[in-house]
């Protein structure tokens, strides 16, 4: 089959994928850098990696389970494949390439090799338990990875940027699965590959059917209380602010629980001078990225400054590192943490470094305030509607940092230097995803900024 075909039919529909982090910036060449059989015959599947070079010559990897189908394909397979689909290549005639995750004929052979711990070429199978094998189906839902769900029962997810080392979303679970915490969904198994260079593949856990997300649950308060006329955020049935404490108590849980099962230190004023300037630099990285936020540089510049000036100890820990109501279920026996990977964007150095676990509750403030403000789009010029939303968002905030100092005794608004700074950074930073994923909300990055360096602003953060 021949490669520069295949690289070139993946190139063009790279871009189109939201797991794609290149989005915004120019790629020079694609090519194959690593590449096994899972499935030989007519219907073929390989696990490619590829390498994406800039045209700064920087290089990112991405790894993507291809189907092949050789000849014309029958309309049935058409219609469910058309939504997978990578491209054709000319090979003796034409070869259907897409991806094999959405194959439920292919699927099963990934958590087969985690069940049955085989080695395929570079890539080895681990299991922590006995594990039925089934179909998989995809999930329609496209993040930075992609998940695929095998029965009732299990739930692979498959990290499309592929990075070197061990992936600190299956670091950090299974540390915590050592001393048995219950904030996390335990490690069923996991797949790892040396080709081209030693790294995570895929991560195995329990799949909760019945589970509701954060984001989901936000979401339906805020909608409800936009429903009502005449009442104030704490007065709907439908209010969350109890959830929201109950959130607070389980962060600060499972922060403790971090710091028994990982490395721990402090953090004096020659690490706040080091903190300022990593801040100043993604600033300044940001601002070229998304323009929207050069008119407020100067003022996020002078919170970062602020850092930069602290006279004080803090702790600093391994932490969630993209924590958001999208990361917590609600299951039948209460809530559980997922996703340990942090901010995919970053590099793997930066999302385990020991951090202040203030950046998870700046990730929280932050997710409040998108749940609170993502629905006026629908109403716009509703200036009522704001007003409920942003009461909406601070009677949350306030509930979760309440459930956070019952528990952990240390109240995160004392801290109002630090929090404030690394708000900032994640709303620049989600700022930056919006404008190259959803452009249409970059206004709530945009306004939550606003917020914080006290300027005024409207619904659309002009």
């Amino acid at each position: 089959m021949s490669g520069f075909a295949l690289e070139q039919a993946l190139e063009l529909s790279l871009p189109g994928h939201r797991w794609f982090a290149g989005k915004g910036r120019t790629i020079a060449a694609v090519t194959v850098a690593a590449s096994v059989t899972l499935v030989e015959g007519p219907v073929e599947a390989r696990l490619v990696t590829l390498a994406v070079r800039y045209d700064d010559d920087e290089v990112d990897h991405y790894q993507l389970p291809l189907g092949f189908r050789r000849g014309e394909l029958d309309d049935e397979t058409q219609r469910s494949l058309a939504a997978a689909a990578f491209g054709e290549i000319d090979d003796d005639g034409p070869v259907f390439v897409y991806d094999a995750l959405a194959d439920p004929s292919l699927t099963a052979v990934l958590l087969d090799a985690i069940a049955e711990e085989r080695v395929v070429g570079p890539l080895t199978g681990h299991r922590r338990q006995q594990l039925d094998v089934a179909p998989g189906r995809l999930l329609a839902v496209e993040q930075s990875n992609s998940s695929v769900v095998f029965g009732d029962s299990s739930i692979l997810k498959f990290y499309r940027r592929l990075q070197h080392g061990r992936n600190p979303d299956l670091e950090v679970v299974l540390a915590l699965s050592e001393i048995g915490s219950a904030h996390v969904a335990p490690v069923l198994g996991w797949l790892e590959t040396t080709d081209p260079f030693p790294a995570t593949v895929a991560l195995l856990q329990p799949f909760y059917r019945s589970g509701t997300d954060g984001w989901v649950s936000a979401v339906a308060s805020v909608r409800d209380l936009f429903a009502e006329r005449d009442l104030h955020a704490a007065e709907v049935g439908g209010d969350f602010a109890g959830e929201s404490n109950r959130l607070g108590q389980l962060i600060a849980s499972l922060h403790a629980d971090l710091i028994r099962a990982l490395p721990v230190d402090e953090a004096g004023p020659a690490e706040h001078s080091r903190l300022a300037t990593q801040l100043h630099d993604r600033l300044r990285e940001a601002v070229q990225a998304a323009p929207e936020l050069e008119s407020r540089r100067v003022a996020i510049a002078a919170a970062y400054d602020e850092v930069g000036t602290l006279d004080i100890v803090v702790p600093r820990q391994r932490v969630h590192g993209d924590l958001h109501l999208g990361q917590l279920l609600r299951v039948d026996t209460g809530w559980v943490v997922l996703d340990f990977e942090g901010e995919p964007a970053r590099s793997l150095a930066e999302r385990t470094a020991l951090m202040s676990p203030l950046r998870d509750i700046a990730g929280m403030l932050r997710s409040f305030d998108y749940a609170a403000r993502h629905l006026l789009s629908e109403h716009p010029g509703r200036a009522d509607l704001e007003y409920r939303a942003a009461e909406w968002a601070d009677r949350n905030r306030e509930a979760f940092c309440d459930g956070y100092t019952d528990v952990s005794t240390a109240d995160p608004r004392k801290d109002a230097v630090l929090l404030r700074a690394f708000e900032l950074d994640k709303a620049v930073y989600e700022t930056v995803y919006e404008s190259r994923n959803r452009p249409t909300w970059i206004w709530i990055p945009l306004a939550g900024i606003d917020r914080l360096i006290g300027r005024a602003t409207g619904a659309d953060g002009d």
